[in-house]
């Protein structure tokens, strides 16, 4: 609970364009000094160039000690520095608003004491841009991102990966907003400015001195030396031996070295065990980096941006009064037409954009955003070896799939301009089965479980290992069905391109979950409960080279439960 004397506030955009008004010397003070901007090479000319530093921070997130935490942290070196929207008072990463059709070049910078690299989730970008864990990069290393942004208008977003680290860096900050928009989007009448709003989700767990409590990795107080090693020379490297893949990921200090089998399956017991298996949950619930959150609004229609950024939980959002969920879009864009739900499941590393009025409440209206609760999921598996170990060996005190608020919203001040709703919002065009080279026999692959690590197909993540069934041919479209048999939700990304939901199969029919899945638009993150199959339709272009498929519940994809996958020219 927030501490008597203190209110934590969700920032709205006003508030960041103010912030982002007073300096970079205020914005980027407490930091080290980054290096002077490199001359353009490689003849590609980019329209906005940031450097994107990683590095150990402190912030006050309520009464006591500063909380540690890593920390993103931007400059801008060209381009229009409204670009990039800070979020003052928590810890999560800027807000980057791009445009379709620009080109960005992003120096990622790693200050922190592990291998890192920034993954775009969601974008559709060649594989050695996209932030895959082969191209880590070791503590005091640099690794440069050029593209052109190819995706429709949407609401993406950028998180650290690591091979064994993933869940740790993410936790303990290294995530943010990405913003794509297009002409078609900005023509609608939909809102903007201070009504456009991001609602980041995450858990989290207090520990002592207002620390961060996560149970499979120090965090940001063990990784203070991680700018000693100082700088590569020179720009646009990709270093993956030095301290990357081999050097200090995956076998140096990521699953083998001082992850799974190092330091983090057999060190710390059954309950550091069970939380790789099943996920980390926490008590506490945190929306744009702070705690216990109020959105201050007007009597107007809003533009709720919401992300669910968590480690493993999924959430089931309704307002609290019942009044319909009104969706605008989903990871890949805008839908046909604007959707109305009960209530809406957002499972982690999924966004759903929604349209929320106020326009008819009074002034001193209180609402909450609830996740109401749902059956399905740990602890709430009905029973099973699995469902008993989880319920054992959980120490938060909001299980996955509870009741409990998510954010207060009230309704401060009364303006006179008023938004109607569009009808139409875009043309989604769909993928037909009929089209797909695979159509008569699906790829298939099935969430597997054996010697206490995840897999697909009985196959557990190795870097630079994709199998037979795992090359794609480039320019085809395909079908891909997931099988979940095990008592346990999955959270099935694919990195490089957004897919269609064809259908589902043996869907729970209790519990008040898959009424709330939106299946109607573009996707590249799948909510996939036990025992249920869900076939996906997808288009490989534009890019050949080797991508990635997971959980996104990161600690089952640090787990096992991610895999390479190639797409052959």
């Amino acid at each position: 609970m927030t501490p008597p004397g203190t209110t934590n506030h969700l920032i709205t955009r006003r508030d960041f364009l103010r912030y982002a008004g007073a300096g970079a010397a205020a914005l980027l003070a407490g930091w080290p000094e980054l290096r002077a901007a490199a001359p353009p090479a490689g003849g590609f000319e980019p329209d906005l160039w940031l450097d994107l530093a990683a590095a150990p921070q402190k912030v006050g997130l309520r009464a006591g000690p500063a909380t540690p935490v890593w920390a993103y942290r931007p400059r801008v070196l060209k381009g229009d520095p409204a670009s990039v929207e800070m979020m003052p008072g928590g810890y999560l990463g800027p807000i980057l608003r791009v445009q379709r059709g620009q080109k960005l070049r992003i120096d990622f910078l790693n200050h922190i004491g592990q291998p890192s690299i920034v993954n775009w989730h969601g974008l559709h970008l060649p594989a050695d841009m996209l932030g895959l864990p082969r191209y880590e990069v070791g503590p005091g290393q640099r690794y440069r991102y050029e593209f052109e942004v190819r995706n429709r208008a949407s609401t993406c977003w950028y998180h650290a990966m690591s091979a064994g680290h993933t869940p740790e860096q993410v936790y303990f900050g290294l995530a943010g907003l990405l913003v794509v928009s297009d002409k078609d989007e900005e023509a609608l009448p939909l809102p903007r400015g201070e009504y456009d709003v991001p609602v980041i989700i995450q858990d989290r767990d207090w520990g002592g001195d207002n620390r961060l409590h996560y149970p499979l990795g120090a965090g940001p107080d063990a990784a203070h030396a991680g700018d000693s090693a100082g700088e590569v020379p020179g720009t646009g490297s990709r270093a993956m031996m030095g301290g990357g893949m081999m050097g200090g990921g995956m076998m140096g200090g990521g699953m083998m070295g001082g992850g799974m089998m190092g330091g983090g399956m057999m060190r710390g017991g059954m309950g550091n065990m069970m939380t790789r298996m099943m996920g980390f949950f926490g008590d506490t619930i945190f929306v744009n980096g702070r705690p216990d959150a109020t959105l201050e609004v007007a009597a107007h229609a809003y533009r709720l941006r919401v992300l669910n950024a968590s480690n493993a939980r999924t959430y089931k959002l309704a307002w609290h009064d019942g009044r319909p969920l009104v969706v605008l879009a989903t990871g890949g864009g805008l839908l046909e037409a604007p959707l109305s739900k009960d209530y809406v499941m957002l499972t982690p590393g999924q966004r759903v954009e929604l349209w929320a009025d106020f326009s008819n409440d009074a002034v001193g209206t209180q609402l909450t955003l609830m996740s109401l609760a749902f059956k399905g999921s740990i602890g709430r598996m009905g029973g099973g070896m699995m469902g008993e170990m989880g319920r054992m060996m959980s120490h938060s005190s909001l299980p996955d799939g509870a009741h409990f608020p998510v954010l207060k919203v009230a309704v401060t001040h009364k303006v006179k301009a008023r938004l109607e709703l569009p009808r139409r919002l875009s043309t989604v065009t769909r993928l037909r089965a009929e089209d797909a080279a695979n159509r008569g026999s699906p790829r298939t692959f099935r969430v597997t479980m054996g010697h206490m690590q995840w897999g697909f197909n009985g196959r557990s993540y190795q870097p630079d290992q994709v199998a037979a069934d795992e090359i794609v041919k480039l320019n085809t479209t395909e079908i891909w069905e997931f099988e979940n048999n095990m008592m346990m939700a999955h959270a099935i990304h694919l990195h490089g391109l957004q897919f269609q939901v064809l259908e589902r199969r043996n869907s729970p029919e209790g519990g008040g979950v898959i009424d709330g899945c939106v299946d109607e638009g573009w996707e590249d993150t799948v909510l996939l409960m036990p025992n249920e199959r869900v076939k996906l339709i997808m288009r490989f272009v534009d890019f050949a080279g080797t991508y990635a498929y997971q959980c996104h519940m990161l600690e089952h994809a640090a787990d096992g439960l991610m895999r390479e996958y190639r797409v052959a020219a």
